[in-house]
């Protein structure tokens, strides 16, 4: 590999994986190999439309993620609730290492959290694969077996946004009693930088460039497990 595919620009401040007790993760394009929108926007011969507005939005370019998140679930009104399922069948991958690194976090005694701005559908059946304690997305509504194009409000509030990633991660380290600093998130898009913000050590995985170039650690190639090289 070359010598870029894994970036340290900060030394994190505890160098052992031990040392943190939560990790916090986006899903896609992180944790799976697969921006869920897209895919269903496939359903009704509309991907390329929708994955341009995720590429812009993942690239920082749409300052408004909520609204961008909105366009493109519009675009799905009509998709039949099984096409959902086919898509977790046929389309999801885990991304490479993700079974390593998590069961390393566990063994290590961290807590896992799944902040998605994608969709319950998809984190309730990663979380249930991965043993995942704690996830947040945005839930779809389906009426007569079909997406309406709209989202369901909840507890917490509409939409799973960055802002709201980062109040997810900070919430969860109040509730297990610890700091921030105690506490890893790892992302690819615009939309996980606040919640890597926040975070005692950041991570961008294949990230786009606005992240890396935050991020205190870069996996730019190779499996999420990576990060233990750089955590004993």
């Amino acid at each position: 590999m070359r010598q870029d595919s894994l970036v340290i620009r900060e030394q994190p401040a505890l160098p052992r994986l031990s040392d943190y007790k939560l990790i916090a993760f986006d899903m896609d394009s992180t944790l799976i190999n697969i921006e869920c929108v897209d895919e269903i926007a496939a359903a009704v011969g509309k991907k390329e439309e929708v994955a341009a507005i995720t590429e812009a939005a993942m690239q920082g370019l749409i300052a408004d993620y909520k609204e961008s998140l909105r366009q493109r679930v519009a675009l799905l009104e009509g998709v039949p609730e099984s096409a959902l399922q086919q898509i977790y069948d046929e389309r999801l991958r885990l991304n490479p290492g993700v079974e390593t690194l998590i069961q390393a976090c566990k063994q290590a005694g961290l807590k896992i959290l799944l902040v998605s701005g994608g969709f319950t559908f998809f984190t309730e059946r990663i979380r249930q694969r991965l043993g995942i304690d704690f996830t947040r997305a945005n839930l779809l509504e389906i009426t007569d077996g079909k997406l309406t194009g709209r989202m369901v409000d909840q507890a917490w509030g509409d939409i799973c946004d960055g802002a709201e990633k980062a109040r997810t991660l900070l919430e969860v380290a109040t509730l297990m009693g610890i700091p921030p600093e105690q506490t890893i998130a790892m992302g690819d898009g615009a939309n996980d930088l606040k919640m890597m913000g926040v975070a005692g050590l950041s991570v961008a995985y294949h990230a786009k460039p606005a992240v890396r170039n935050q991020a205190m650690v870069a996996i730019n190639e190779g499996g999420l497990d990576r990060l233990l090289e750089v955590l004993g």
